[in-house]
């Protein structure tokens, strides 16, 4: 495959106050990823700029454009469509909730959005980005949104959509996240169980998984024991895991959930629904989040979100913003390049 027919992947930034930046550089310096997409970042080149200081990459070449297609897209150089958000990068200061980092990290995703759908990119990544910072700079307008899957799903119109974590090939969807537990409980109804294993279905499909299996998580401690410990399980999820077979889907449960992650790490599953934020995103972190007690720092930062229903790719880093790590350079890329891979995967999927 040439340059010109390798998948472009657009990037943001993040918030610029945090390690977005940095573990941008970080992965872009990689030769070999240029033989694997045509990445460009959005967002603003002065901050790429000067992360290239923070991770000690002087010899990258930022090249900033108004347009894909004046993207260099070799490796050693870091297209940036420039959008000129940070007044002055030198009084900008880093590890710091502010309105024009918020701003600045919101304005990267929708752009990003905008390309993806106008198709001028195959995907898209994204980095993260402070909620609180971001909200502060929409109140003015109006608006609010929890976090990236929210801005995607209102600037594609997308109405059915999940959240997927994976670590590899361990991945979980999420009948709900960002609510309180005991809303997540009252949202274990059987069509948005059975949405959830349909999308999520469909993704390990897009992954090349011809034929996946499906374990359905339950909501009470053993799966409810019967109605021992609840009734969710009987009256919504066992309907919705019938409903699910009746279409063809593999689908098993409702599973224990103190075993059924276990298991699929094993291989028995290619992917577990989850009942609620926690129960999927413990798990994955446990496995993807690793810490050095002997080095005294993280060994591994790793992890994918993606955002399942939506008509373009987007996929994410699994961790925060990095404020207490903004500026030292030493923040791990790797959750940013799984991510892009995963992209990737999930492009050739689609065709």
């Amino acid at each position: 495959m040439t340059n010109t027919e390798l998948p472009i992947v657009a990037i943001t930034m993040g918030d610029p106050a945090g390690n977005g930046p940095e573990i941008t550089v970080k992965a872009l310096a990689d030769a070999s990823l240029y033989e694997r997409c045509r990445p460009i970042v959005v967002g603003d080149a002065k901050m790429i700029e000067q992360a290239k200081a923070f991770v000690n990459h002087p010899e990258i070449r930022v090249n900033p454009v108004t347009r894909v297609a004046d993207a260099m897209f070799e490796a050693g150089t870091i297209d940036v469509f420039h959008m000129d958000l940070i007044e002055d990068v030198a009084s900008f200061k880093l590890g710091e909730v502010s309105v024009e980092g918020g701003n600045a990290a919101f304005q990267s995703v929708k752009r990003t959005i905008e390309l993806a759908m106008a198709g001028e990119v195959d995907a898209t990544v994204t980095n993260a980005l402070n909620k609180e910072a971001m909200n502060l700079a929409l109140e003015p307008q109006g608006m609010h949104f929890d976090g990236h899957t929210e801005i995607y799903a209102t600037y594609t119109n997308t109405k059915s959509y999940t959240m997927m974590l994976a670590h590899h090939d361990f991945r979980v969807v999420h009948v709900s996240t960002h609510c309180s537990l005991r809303e997540a409980c009252d949202r274990v109804k059987t069509p948005r169980v059975l949405e959830v294993i349909k999308l999520g279905w469909q993704a390990c499909r897009d992954l090349g998984i011809e034929s996946p299996k499906i374990a359905v998580a339950g909501l009470n401690p053993h799966a409810g024991e019967h109605g021992l410990f609840g009734d969710e399980e009987i009256n919504e999820i066992i309907p919705a895991i019938e409903l699910a077979q009746a279409e063809g889907i593999d689908a098993v449960g409702p599973c224990p959930p103190d075993s059924v992650f276990s298991e699929m790490n094993g291989g028995w599953y290619d992917m577990v629904v989850c009942m609620y934020h926690d129960q999927g995103h413990i798990p994955t972190k446990t496995l993807g989040f690793v810490y050095d007690r002997e080095a005294g720092g993280w060994k591994a930062v790793e992890g994918v979100n993606i955002t399942l229903g939506l008509p373009i790719i987007r996929t994410s880093v699994d961790h925060g913003t990095g404020f207490a790590l903004a500026g030292k350079g030493t923040s791990n890329e790797l959750s940013l390049v799984n991510a892009i891979d995963y992209a990737l995967r999930m492009a050739r999927g689609r065709g």
